[in-house]
């Protein structure tokens, strides 16, 4: 089953880069076959959120939503069930100071 990881920090967390940096979580999951691709994103201020609302298109600068996390990245797994897909989740740096979400993919 294949899901993806939303990867979401508060903007300003201040963490080391050793305690933010992916790479071993990121080897070690390419070697389990489970992460298919993934990669951080650029900051919020770089976001452009686009609308249309009865035919009238709408460009806003930023993210759609206010929030106090932000998204910073994304992986696209695939695992045997949620159960590990939680215990790949738990396994990333991000998790110890922001929030890993995990969404199924729905698969026809």
């Amino acid at each position: 089953m294949k899901y993806l990881l939303l990867i979401r920090v508060a903007e300003g967390t201040n963490v080391s880069p050793e305690e933010a940096n992916p790479d071993a979580w990121v080897a070690e999951m390419t070697d389990r076959k489970v992460r298919l691709l993934g990669s951080e994103l650029g900051p919020v201020r770089d976001t452009t959120s686009v609308r249309v609302r009865d035919g009238e298109l709408s460009i806003t600068d930023g993210p759609f939503a206010e929030a106090k996390e932000q998204m910073a990245g994304f992986d696209l797994l695939e695992c045997a069930d949620l159960d590990e897909a939680i215990e790949v989740a738990s396994k990333h740096p991000v998790a110890r100071f922001g929030t890993v979400e995990i969404r199924p993919l729905v698969e026809d």
